[in-house]
This record gives structure tokens, sequence and C-alpha cells, in this order.
């Protein structure tokens, strides 16, 4: 067995999955809309400029992060963004159970059945 051909196999599976056909679709009906893409991409832009902050250990304060939970609640109003906004929630959940997965799998190398 090898175990990059079952990375493949899954990255393949990933691509074809319902929830990124759901993301793709949901991109579509954003970008269709110009003033929705707008506010996407600027809350995006904000996300990873708190992001980036956070990764070199300069923490938003209170205020910023209730901001950003406005912003996002704000755009969640927006049919299209929500749709958008829950697939990727769904596939982040898959990635996270896959990586579950896969690290529960060797913990048996480290003494923690």
């Amino acid at each position: 067995m090898n175990i990059y051909d079952k990375a493949h196999d899954l990255a393949k599976a990933l691509r074809e999955s319902q929830e990124v056909s759901d993301i793709t679709a949901a991109m579509k009906l954003v970008d269709a809309d110009p003033e929705s893409k707008r506010m996407l991409d600027d809350f995006r832009q904000q996300q990873n400029d708190v992001q980036q902050r956070m990764m070199n250990g300069d923490m938003p304060s209170p205020e910023e992060m209730e901001k950003m939970e406005k912003l996002f609640e704000v755009l969640s109003l927006n049919l299209n963004i929500r749709r958008l906004f829950d697939a990727e929630r769904r596939l982040s959940v898959i990635i996270q159970d896959v990586n579950k997965i896969i690290t529960d799998s060797l913990q048996h190398l480290y003494g923690s059945e």
C-alpha cells in the first residue's frame, strides 16, 4: 500500500465531494453579485489580517473580535454568503474528522491508546 496514492485518492474524493460542489456553487452566486463579493472580500481581508497578527503574537482586542463577529453575523444575513459559510463549515468538519482519524491511528506510537 502506497500512502501517497491513498492521499491522492483522498484529495480526489474531497474535490468530488458534495461539500466542495456546494462551495463552488455558492461562490458563483456570490461572485455574480458585486456587492456581495465586495463585502465578502473585505471580510476575508480583515479576517486574514487578524489571523496574521495572531500568528505574530499580536492578539486582537475583545472589541476587535466582537466587531468581526458582528460583521460575520451581518454577512450571514446575505443568503448566498450564508450558503458559502455553511458549505465551508461542513468541509472544515470533514477535514477535522479526517485529521483526527489519522492522528488517532498513530496514538499507539506515543503510549496512549
